[in-house]
């Protein structure tokens, strides 16, 4: 694919008047450099035996908890504390880059050349001489018109189409967030429906298949009959997926909430049955509720 726009291009259009963002530009490249001279020094011979031994295979594990707790800290509107952590994942993502230079793979500068390329390609509405424009249908002006000739840029200009629209979505991505993109991609198709209603009964539907099912295994218990189980679960999960999507909540932030709630309220019980010497087993399940109840009401209400 030919390149319409060369490396300096973007920086180019601001022209040679110095202005604000010219010295941010400068501090920032100044800063990545200082990043990009470190990793370096830790990958070297005599560098850290621990950076030296990581491998892109072992530091994936890394990479996606740095991406969860990033989300968390934006999650709590604290920025110091996002700044921190947007920092460790951009760390996780030039370590890795650095080590498929390191192998000749590709060299960092040409990742960041073929990102700049790309989002110049895929924003005809913004660069006048992007390849995407062939795709352009007049001027995009809302998100949804961006989007929807991002699409059509990945498919006709870069050539990305394929046999299912779903297929764009990675098999690796953990099954709640695999739900909720291939859920989204069937959207687009306009398979969707268009209003919660059905949504909702869908979970109910769901629901009393689960409970069925649970009726079955518990009755006649096997293989089979577990297996259905499982995969009824599995339905029961995707329409609760999808009423999530359908009422705007993602619910990889949702349950990662509700995971942090849990954990919130369940170490205070711990915390004050060692307090009042209550021992945490079933027989005092009731005193454990009541501790709980009190964990909530000390929350904030939002």
């Amino acid at each position: 694919m030919q390149k319409t726009f060369d490396k300096n291009s973007v920086l180019e259009r601001r022209g040679t008047n110095a202005n604000p963002a010219d010295e941010e530009s400068a501090k920032a490249t100044a800063a990545f450099c200082r990043l990009f001279e470190l990793i370096r020094i830790l990958r070297a011979p005599d560098g850290c035996p621990w950076d030296r031994e990581q491998t892109p295979l072992t530091l994936r594990e890394s990479l996606v908890e740095e991406v969860f707790e990033a989300v968390d800290a934006i999650c709590e509107k604290d920025a110091s504390h996002a700044k921190e952590e947007l920092g460790d994942v951009l760390l996780n993502a030039m370590l890795i880059s650095y080590m498929y230079s390191q192998s000749e793979d590709f060299s960092v500068d040409e990742m960041f050349d073929e990102l700049v390329e790309k989002l110049i390609r895929r924003h005809p509405h913004v660069f006048e001489q992007s390849e995407g424009k062939i795709c352009a249908e007049g001027i995009a002006k809302t998100s949804g018109e961006v989007l929807t000739q991002w699409d059509k840029i990945k498919e006709n200009v870069e050539g990305r189409a394929r046999d299912s629209i779903l297929d764009e979505v990675p098999q690796g991505f953990p099954p709640l967030l695999r739900a909720f993109k291939m859920q989204k991609k069937a959207a687009k198709k306009g398979f969707d429906w268009t209003s919660l209603n059905p949504t909702c009964e869908k979970i109910l539907e769901e629901l009393s298949e689960v409970d069925d099912a649970i009726s079955k295994n518990e009755n006649s218990p096997s293989t089979d009959s577990q297996i259905h189980l499982e995969e009824e679960f599995g339905d029961l999960f995707f329409a609760v997926v999808n009423y999530a999507r359908k009422a705007g909540v993602d619910p990889e932030l949702a349950m990662n909430a509700a995971n942090k709630k849990f954990y919130r309220r369940f170490s205070y019980v711990e915390r004050k049955c060692a307090e009042q010497n209550i021992s945490m087993e079933q027989k005092n399940l009731e005193r454990m509720d009541a501790l709980w109840n009190e964990a909530k009401s000390q929350e904030k209400p939002r």
